[in-house]
């Protein structure tokens, strides 16, 4: 296996793995035996445990970008509408793994909270262009973000047979929040 091929299966089975382990409680041991390999072949790949959970969790985050592009080829709103819904029922599907990603599971290093910014950034930027907001607008775009997770992260708590609203209704309440607070700022 080459290096890189070796790296991915690596963060495969982190990622796999800090779904529900808090990364101090993750055993270097037990993702090497997985991949098959020494533990002292992981640390040559990855020298600390701390770097190998920031490839996972960068791995995460990329991840998380390509689930909820939306197709270029829509029109604004509906690029728009289909990546705020893709980002919420990604977060409904892997709503424990996407709370690790957010809190960093204690780890307390800058990079964790570099991935989230990347994942905010990248999903603002798709909605500033989707719709053309002026670049003075994009702190609202990046503030709605932080609403809509928030939103999706509460809804998704709530058992699926006892949601308030379905997600079609959240999304679209989601977007309405959008335009209102733009209208807002912009005036």
């Amino acid at each position: 296996m080459s290096a890189e091929d070796r790296r991915r299966q690596l963060v495969a089975i982190g990622l796999a793995k800090i779904v529900e382990t808090p990364i101090q409680d993750l055993s270097m041991d037990d993702v090497a035996a997985e991949a098959g390999i020494s533990r002292g072949l992981l640390f040559h790949y990855f020298p600390t445990k701390t770097d190998f959970y920031l490839a996972c969790i960068a791995a995460a985050g990329r991840r998380m970008l390509r689930t909820t592009a939306p197709d270029p080829d829509l029109a604004g709103e509906e690029q728009v509408e289909m990546t705020t819904r893709l980002m919420v029922e990604q977060i409904e599907r892997r709503r424990g793994f996407y709370l690790a990603l957010v809190h960093g599971h204690g780890v307390a290093d800058p990079r964790v909270a570099e991935v989230m910014d990347s994942v905010r950034e990248g999903s603002t930027e798709r909605v500033v262009a989707a719709l053309g907001v002026p670049e003075s607008q994009r702190p609202v775009v990046r503030a709605w973000w932080a609403y809509t997770e928030d939103r999706a992260l509460t809804w998704s708590a709530v058992p699926t047979g006892e949601r308030p609203v379905p997600v079609s209704v959240l999304v679209e309440e989601c977007v309405a929040a959008l335009h209102a607070l733009l209208r807002i700022s912009a005036g």
